[in-house]
C-alpha cells in the first residue's frame, strides 16, 4: 500500500494481493453490488469515480479499484499489460461476488478500462450481469480493430525508448505531464471547458509523487494497453451494455458506435458534458443509469 498518497475515497479500504500485484479496493454502502473501474492516463485513480461512488453508496454496496499500477495500489518497476489489468479486475470481481452470493454485479467502467471489462465479459460471461461503458475507447471513427485475439497496439521501440536504463525520456515525460499546469490543461480536455473538478485535479497531482508513478502510464503510452481487436470483442457481448458519452473536449468521435448501436443488447445515452459526464450533472446521469438498471433488471 503507498503510504505517500492518502485515500481518493471517503470508504473501507481493503487490500487484496494479486498477480501484478497489491491492489487497492474502497467499499462502502449496502445493497446490490456495483464495481467502478477508473480510466487509464497518467495520474489516474479510484478518484476518478468518487461522485459516482458517493451517490451508488445510498443504495447499493459499492466497490471502486485502483489498477495495478495506479492509486493506492502496488506499483511495481515494470511494464503493465492488458493482461495484468483484467486480471485484477476479475479477481476484484470474485472476491466481490464471493461477499454477495447470488446477486448479480454490476460494472460500472470509464474510457480504456471499458475495453477491459468488456474482454472480461467476453471471456467469462457469467462474471457480470451488465456492463455500464462511460467514455469507451475502441469507438473512434476510421478505425478497424479486428487484429487477431489478444492483440494490441504496442509499440515495443518506443517503450523500449521510455524505458532506457538511467534517467530516461519515459521519466522525464511523465514529470512533464504531471506537472500542475500540465494536469489542469489535460482535465480541460477532458470537460471540454475551463471549468474541472478541482478535488480531483489536486489528487492526480499528488498521485505522480509517489515512486513509480510513471510505470503504468509508459504502458499506456506506448500502446501496450490498447487492444487491436476490440471490435470482434465489443460485437461478441451478449450481456446488456449501455454506453453513456459526452459531446465536449477530445473523446467526441463515437463514429464507430454503428456497430452496435442497433443491438437490441445495447444502449446508448449522450449528455451534454465532457467525457466524465457525472462530475458535471450527476443528477442527469444517476437517473438515466438507474432506469438503465431497472430495464436490465427486468431483462435478466
Amino acid at each position: 500500500m503507498n503510504q505517500a498518497l492518502p485515500p481518493a475515497l471517503s470508504a473501507d479500504l481493503h487490500t487484496l494481493s494479486a498477480a501484478a500485484g497489491r491492489i487497492a479496493v474502497y467499499a462502502g454502502g449496502s445493497g446490490p453490488p456495483v464495481l467502478l473501474v477508473h480510466s487509464i492516463n497518467a495520474l489516474a485513480s479510484a478518484a476518478e469515480v468518487r461522485p459516482l461512488f458517493e451517490a451508488l453508496r445510498q443504495d447499493h454496496s459499492v466497490y471502486a479499484i485502483d489498477l495495478p499500477g495506479y492509486g493506492l495500489s502496488e506499483r511495481l518497476p515494470r511494464a503493465y499489460t492488458v493482461g495484468d489489468m483484467c486480471a485484477a479486475i476479475r479477481h476484484v470481481a470474485l472476491w466481490v461476488a464471493q461477499r454477495h452470493p447470488g446477486l448479480p454485479l454490476q460494472v460500472l467502467s470509464v474510457s480504456l478500462s471499458c475495453e477491459f471489462v468488456a474482454r472480461l465479459a467476453q471471456e467469462t460471461p457469467n462474471l457480470f450481469s451488465s456492463l455500464a461503458l462511460v467514455s469507451p475507447t475502441g469507438f473512434r471513427g476510421g478505425q478497424t480493430l479486428r487484429q487477431p485475439a489478444g492483440s494490441t497496439l504496442f509499440m515495443p521501440g518506443f517503450d523500449r525508448f521510455l524505458r532506457r536504463p538511467g534517467p530516461g525520456w519515459g521519466r522525464f515525460l511523465f514529470r512533464q505531464l504531471s506537472r500542475p499546469s500540465v494536469v489542469r490543461y489535460f482535465l480541460r480536455r477532458t470537460w471540454g471547458g475551463q471549468q474541472i473538478d478541482e478535488t480531483l485535479w489536486a489528487y492526480a497531482v499528488r498521485t505522480a509523487r509517489v515512486p513509480n508513478a510513471e510505470q503504468a502510464p509508459l504502458s499506456f503510452l506506448s500502446g501496450g494497453l490498447f487492444s487491436a481487436d476490440m471490435h470482434t470483442v465489443y460485437e461478441s457481448l451478449r450481456l446488456p451494455v449501455w454506453v453513456v458519452h459526452g459531446t465536449r473536449g477530445d473523446f467526441t468521435d463515437y463514429r464507430a458506435l454503428d456497430l452496435v448501436r442497433d443491438r437490441s443488447n445495447w444502449q446508448v445515452t449522450v449528455m451534454e458534458a465532457g467525457a466524465m459526464p457525472y462530475f458535471e450533472d450527476l443528477g442527469a446521469f444517476m437517473a438515466a443509469y438507474r432506469a438503465i438498471l431497472g430495464q436490465f433488471a427486468k431483462c435478466a
